[in-house]
């Protein structure tokens, strides 16, 4: 592989990911980041189906096992605490509502960072500010760092990326509202929850909480069904005044959960939106991840995809040095129709999540009391589990191997 410069644009997951597979094939990577460090916080991620391949091939997979945080099931509880349906993650493999890998946002960030950092420049505290194809090079300006050429630049800066908006223009054109919130924050495990997840319905909004580092914490969360957003996404102070309005007065734990907002160092608070664009790439820069295709919370896929999209495109740059429009357009080929796939199963897992009403709610809890029980019980499953392993690798490691490096 011709040593391609690249740079990319955010430290979350699909970042990190991406640098570490272009550095292995022998890329020299620089990874942009406006925040002042690694981020913490944010709430659990699935690894499902193809994507763990990718970490195999990737050689993190022990460690992402290894930093990721057993979960033996879930509950759904009325207003007093009873249970009204469970389901273990035992009943349906790997990829059914409990996937078979799940782990903390930040710490499935940082196994790719540590993995990633002695090959790749990371530069903290800067963004990007412009970008301008200049022949075969992009010329990048940043706030803090002055102006560079890259060869290649990928965006994968999230759902509110900025270089998404400088190639397609306003968020509002393509970030489609889903109708639900999700709101998440780590509280104290005061009910002593093992390695499980217990949730309360009420009509429009759900509330609940999932032992996470070892079940001395709980990841809590809230979804609710509102229209579209009014609020700035970065006042933290105002998204917090709506998460406890629509939460107050909530039975069962949420109280309790709703109190701790204030003091938890890693609160949340976002639409569950979708990103739907004409195309994924212009020229010599490309997006990856959310700022492409985020598929929403609500679709359980999003670090999927996430790893997944870093794989495809770092091995068609790879393929392709001398031709980077063709490898983005190649990635992209490869992946629009899973990508579609797993979009449009999202609304229906919003549904289930947080029903509109207690018909709804009563609806769900029955179906869930059923479905262990029930012969037939995977193929109630049968779409999400095929969903998750419905796009066919290329084994670019093995057909790149004089250019890979472990």
């Amino acid at each position: 592989m011709r040593q391609l410069k690249v740079l990319v644009s955010g430290a979350s997951i699909a970042g990190p990911a991406l640098a570490l597979w272009l550095a292995r094939y022998g890329a020299d990577v620089t990874v942009v980041e406006r925040w002042p460090e690694p981020r913490t916080g944010g709430q659990l991620v699935d690894l499902r189906g193809v994507s763990r391949q990718v970490i195999r091939r990737m050689g993190v997979e022990d460690d992402v096992r290894a930093a990721s945080e057993d979960n033996y099931g879930l509950s759904f509880v009325d207003g007093r605490g009873r249970t009204k349906g469970t389901i273990r993650s035992d009943q349906f493999g790997g990829d059914g509502p409990v996937a078979e890998i799940e782990i903390l946002r930040d710490s499935l960030s940082r196994v790719l960072h540590e993995r990633s950092r002695e090959r790749v420049e990371y530069r903290f505290a800067d963004r990007i500010t412009s970008v301008r194809e200049e022949g075969p090079k992009v010329r990048v300006e940043f706030e803090s760092a002055g102006a560079e050429s890259f060869d290649a630049v990928v965006g994968a800066d999230g759902l509110h990326s900025e270089l998404r908006g400088m190639l397609f223009g306003p968020e509002s054109s393509h970030v489609r509202h889903l109708g639900t919130y999700v709101s998440f924050w780590t509280a104290r495990n005061h009910l002593g929850l093992k390695d499980w997840t217990t949730l309360h319905s009420e009509p429009g909004r759900t509330i609940g909480m999932r032992s996470i580092l070892g079940n001395a914490k709980v990841m809590a969360f809230l979804t609710f069904r509102a229209g579209p957003p009014s609020y700035d996404w970065r006042d933290v102070d105002a998204q917090k005044r709506i998460v406890r309005a629509r939460g107050y007065g909530m039975g069962w734990e949420a109280a309790a959960l709703l109190s701790q907002i204030e003091t938890a160092p890693d609160f949340y608070f976002d639409t569950c939106s979708q990103v739907s664009l004409p195309a994924w790439s212009a020229g010599r820069v490309g997006l990856v991840g959310d700022a492409a295709y985020c598929a929403s919370p609500l679709s359980g896929h999003g670090a999927t995809i996430a790893t997944v999209g870093a794989y495809v495109l770092a091995g068609e740059l790879a393929r392709t040095p001398d031709d980077v429009p063709g490898a983005f357009s190649r990635y992209e080929a490869a992946l629009r129709p899973w990508v579609g796939r797993i979009q449009r199963s999202a609304p229906g897992q919003g549904r289930v999540m947080t029903p509109h009403t207690s018909r709804g709610i009563a609806i769900r809890n029955g179906v869930t009391r059923l479905a262990g029980l029930l012969p037939g019980k995977q193929l109630l499953l049968r779409n999400q589990v095929r969903m998750s392993h419905a796009i066919l690798l290329d084994d670019y490691p093995r057909h790149l191997a004089g250019a890979a490096r472990p």
